[in-house]
């Protein structure tokens, strides 16, 4: 995915606010062997862009000053109420670079699993993204979760995902992670309706 940047000349509070009201986002890219760079976007393309998986979790082609440059989104800050970007990061990234990276979690076969189809369980999805490591390169835009051998009674773990032997998961020290649970269905019990005597009147109420 390519998008367009500008390079940007001032920095601080004042200027980049001066740059929100003509309708740009001031950003930076960092990381390479290049120094870091003041940069502004479309504040209407990027806010777009954002809304875009792809754009979250890929490599990313950033035209700026003729050149193109492979950078990877790395932070976002938004306005608490507005619907405005306030600053935008992005890391310069190589063939050598390194990553660690949450990418989003695409659960499929959900609908075909004996959990689902044969006992009418649902799926509760508890995780919707994960943090991996590999190389920029090897970044995948998201982890796919095969639900389709799911039954009931039955969890799926981080240990069942299944990753290319060049990503591996960052697990911070935890062991197994939940990542999705077999909800059975409910059973409605209907009660009886309950008779009173009215030992006074003998009469029966209910």
């Amino acid at each position: 995915m390519q998008f367009v940047a500008f390079e940007r000349a001032k920095q601080g509070t004042g200027a980049s606010r001066r740059l929100r009201n003509t309708g740009r986002a001031p950003g930076i890219v960092f990381g390479g062997e290049a120094a870091a760079s003041l940069i502004e976007l479309d504040h209407n393309a990027l806010w777009h862009a954002l809304k875009k998986e792809t754009f979250h979790a890929s490599i990313l082609d950033m035209e700026i000053a003729g050149s193109v440059q492979k950078v990877l989104l790395r932070d976002v800050q938004y306005h608490p109420y507005k619907p405005q970007v306030l600053h935008v990061d992005f890391q310069r990234v190589d063939d050598k670079t390194r990553l660690h990276k949450k990418v989003p979690l695409h659960f499929i076969n959900g609908e075909s699993s004996p959990a689902v189809k044969e006992d009418k369980c649902v799926i509760n999805h508890v995780m919707t993204e994960i943090e991996i490591e590999c190389l920029a390169t090897q970044l995948p835009e998201h982890i796919t979760v095969d639900l389709g051998a799911v039954v009931k009674g039955s969890t799926v773990h981080t240990g069942d995902i299944k990753l290319d032997k060049n990503v591996k998961l960052v697990m911070h020290g935890r062991k197994n992670l939940t990542v999705a649970t077999v909800v059975e269905p409910v059973t409605e019990v209907i009660a009886a309706p309950v008779v009173v005597v009215d030992d006074k009147k003998g009469k029966k109420k209910k």
